[in-house]
């Protein structure tokens, strides 16, 4: 079974970056398609980027043009590089992996990851 851990988060000014990590364990990414999510403080978890193990992208619109999903060669690693960072992005950031399979078109729904990290803070302050 896979294994998720998030890595990266922090708290920065607004305009900075970072870049969020996650790490699997007892696996690797490379035939799984891969997804960040993100949770605000009294709101649902939201879709934020994901990749398919063919590599396809795709993005919320919310951050489309600022933030970037990759991974690495080695596929144990997936990255979410996130520059011009808003107060609105503040949240818990969260990586899962789609172990079986799910309707193709549904790579933006979290039941379609079946496999979650414990969560990154993401501290934006204005």
């Amino acid at each position: 079974q896979v294994q998720l851990v998030e890595s990266g988060g922090g708290s920065v000014q607004a305009g900075a970056s970072l870049r969020l990590s996650c790490a699997a364990s007892g696996g690797t990414f490379s035939r799984y398609d891969v997804a960040w999510f993100r949770q605000a403080l009294g709101k649902e978890r939201e879709f934020v980027a994901a990749i398919r193990w063919r590599g396809s992208t795709y993005y919320a619109d919310s951050v489309k043009g600022r933030f970037t999903i990759s991974t690495d060669n080695a596929k144990n690693t997936v990255f979410l590089q996130m520059d011009s960072l808003k107060f609105e992005d503040t949240a818990v950031y969260y990586c899962a992996v789609a172990t079986r399979p799910y309707f193709y078109g549904n790579y933006y729904r979290r039941q379609s990851y079946d496999v979650w990290g414990q969560g990154t803070q993401v501290t934006v302050s204005s």
